[in-house]
């Protein structure tokens, strides 16, 4: 019981954090949660827990969504997620684990790095985001990053940026969820914890839109990347030690 506790909280930060930073929850949720369960099971619990999360934000970010970047980015996204959900059916846990911390430690390293540039607003990098968050989505559990900064090129007020990378990423964790749950990457003996995953999802993403009014974005994106770099490097030390 005090395992799900502490995971539930941290569940709860990564959702106040990941509204905050504009990368979505799950670039923090995934390597913390990897702590507490093995890898297939994080990506089922991720994805199930983010569908919730994004719900939310579409309707607390409820300012209007980029139909146009929507359906750019959304599509080979979803493309994309299916490919990489059924190639994590076909590779040992290890491998995806130690696949998941490398991924991790080097899009932080090259956001902290590039933190300050924008890509250019065009249709090629739209869909080239998308595939690639797409994909990055369904092997490590996370793509919101990409999603994120190729979307940020397009300088969209916070609310339509929000409900924008939400309504993408709503299509991305429905499409995995159901290669997860057909997998049993979602364990039955976690469906008590759906409840409680719907309140932080709305809870956090609350608090998240609220400390938006007053705080700088760029301050959170820096504690987010560096939390995440020091988290895969730690784990991906213990496999190797291991």
């Amino acid at each position: 019981m005090e395992k799900y506790t502490i995971f539930l909280l941290l569940a709860l930060l990564s959702e106040i954090i990941g509204t905050v930073s504009g990368f979505g929850s799950s670039i923090l949720f995934v390597p913390l949660a990897s702590v507490f369960f093995d890898f297939k099971t994080v990506l089922g619990v991720t994805a199930v827990f983010h569908v919730f999360s994004n719900i939310s934000k579409i309707v607390l970010f409820n300012k209007g969504i980029n139909k146009d970047i929507a359906l750019k980015l959304g599509i080979p996204a979803i493309l994309f997620v299916l490919i990489g959900a059924l190639i994590t059916t076909k590779i040992q846990v290890q491998k995806m684990e130690l696949l998941m911390n490398f991924a991790l430690v080097v899009l932080s390293v090259y956001l902290i790095v590039n933190i300050n540039k924008k890509l250019k607003q065009t249709n090629f990098n739209l869909i080239a985001g998308g595939s690639i968050s797409g994909l990055l989505a369904g092997l490590v559990g996370t793509g919101g990053a990409v999603r994120g900064i190729t979307i940020a090129a397009f300088n969209l007020p916070k609310d339509v940026f929000i409900a924008t990378s939400a309504i993408i990423d709503l299509g991305v964790d429905v499409s995995r969820s159901v290669v997860y749950v057909a997998n049993d990457y979602f364990p039955k003996s976690l469906v008590v914890l759906i409840p409680f995953l719907i309140g932080i999802s709305i809870i956090g993403s609350y608090l998240g839109k609220v400390i938006l009014k007053y705080t700088s974005e760029k301050v959170f994106r820096y504690i987010v990347l560096i939390v995440i770099v020091v988290t895969s490097v730690v784990q991906t030390t213990q496999y190797i030690w291991g």
